[in-house]
């Protein structure tokens, strides 16, 4: 079939598998052409298939030579539909993982469930033995509690009173005012239930029960605080209760963890084009400032990039990681930069839709949302014709 990009809102619904392959393939190759990193052997990620979950993969298997073990909750092809761009990417880090001879190992399923965690436990034991990182980079909209059997839905929402700012249609170009109205407690609740720490908490509790979770193993979990111009929808909104939530799980985990030697840390990463930070009002327009500012100055990064810098720079250096005063790593230390985020500020005042294209660089954003998806992509064919249906090797 004829695979082309349609969209609704902010998501894609198709994918292109043989896009998808060479994003995963322009990553190994960067991580690869690196200096290798002393550092985990044998490494667990949940949430594996996109974004900073896949570029951790990469980067522990291509640039430390470690084995993987991903879950992810992603579809395969089903007749005329394709299968999602995190199938396809996980498939695409198979093969390449084999090529390198890297043990890797893909569950498919609710990360959330206690029957992922013993399937993936399972899994450690027979082929790994244990694991001495876990990755923890679950984005979510929606957790069904395992033990209660409660699903609760995350909102994007402020706390206390309405947000109005600009927001940009990144498919139109058009900018305009977005107010959203302030959460309820419950939503807060439930927002702070999908995307908090407890989850995180469940998979280390089980992994040391388990005895699969080495001596003086790590584990990292993923954020973003942003700058002000955000705060009111993201880090001061539901959103940031949540991370705050995970935050304070970091700290437990961190003591619980310490007694064997072992680690645990929040990574600050910098915004960039992913399906989450697609769907947060304002956050696409201000992505898209901020990277026009930052590759004038010569300081952008991917995830990719961000990722291979978090491992060799921050938690396998030899030394202990150098944290900010909350205890967290910072590696969106270059996006907050006085200079950048003066700049950046500068022109948020003065953006329009007249001016868009010249005060930003919304056509790399719009061209990252759809290489998410394996469109836009150089070197791909998409007027031919492309089975959609990829099978994903050592999937479990």
């Amino acid at each position: 079939m004829i695979i082309q990009p349609k969209t609704r809102g902010f998501i894609c619904t198709t994918a292109h598998p043989e896009g998808c392959a060479a994003q995963v393939q322009r990553q190994v190759e960067y991580v690869q052409a690196q200096p290798k990193i002393s550092g985990p052997r044998n490494v667990l990620v949940v949430g594996a298939s996109t974004g900073y979950g896949l570029a951790s993969r990469i980067v522990s298997a291509f640039g430390a030579g470690a084995n993987t073990v991903g879950v992810f909750f992603d579809k395969p092809a089903e007749g005329s539909r394709t299968a999602s761009a995190g199938w396809y990417n996980s498939a695409a880090f198979e093969a390449e993982a084999a090529k390198a001879g890297s043990k890797s190992y893909s569950i498919v399923g609710d990360a959330f469930s206690d029957d992922i965690k013993a399937k993936t436990i399972d899994l450690i034991r027979t082929e790994l033995g244990s694991i001495d990182l876990l990755v923890y980079s679950v984005a979510s909209p929606r957790r069904t509690h395992p033990k209660t059997g409660e699903t609760f839905s995350s909102v994007i929402k402020p706390i206390g009173e309405t947000y109005t700012n600009k927001t940009v249609n990144f498919h139109t170009g058009e900018v305009t005012e977005a107010s959203i109205e302030p959460a309820s407690e419950d939503e807060i609740r439930q927002t702070v239930a999908v995307m908090g720490g407890e989850d995180w908490q469940m998979w280390i509790d089980a992994l040391q029960e388990a005895g699969v979770l080495a001596d003086g193993a790590t584990t990292v979990a993923y954020s973003y605080i942003g700058p002000e111009i955000t705060h009111a929808v993201y880090w001061d909104g539901t959103i940031g209760k949540a991370k705050n939530d995970l935050e304070e799980t970091a700290k437990r985990l961190n003591e619980q963890l310490a007694s064997k030697g072992g680690r645990a840390f929040i990574s600050v990463n910098k915004a960039l084009v992913t399906q989450s930070s697609a769907a947060i009002p304002v956050v696409p327009l201000y992505i898209s400032v901020l990277y026009k500012v930052m590759k004038e100055h010569g300081l952008h990064e991917g995830c990719i990039e961000q990722m291979y810098r978090l491992f060799s720079q921050r938690l396998y250096t030899g030394e202990a990681a150098p944290l900010d005063d909350q205890g967290r790593i910072r590696i969106d230390d270059l996006e907050m930069r006085p200079e950048i985020q003066q700049e950046v500020t500068r022109i948020w005042e003065n953006l329009s839709t007249d001016n868009i294209n010249e005060l930003s660089d919304l056509a790399s954003y719009r061209e990252e949302f759809f290489q998410l998806f394996g469109f836009e992509t150089a070197g791909i064919d998409y007027d031919a014709d492309t089975d959609p249906a990829v099978d994903i090797p050592n999937l479990r």
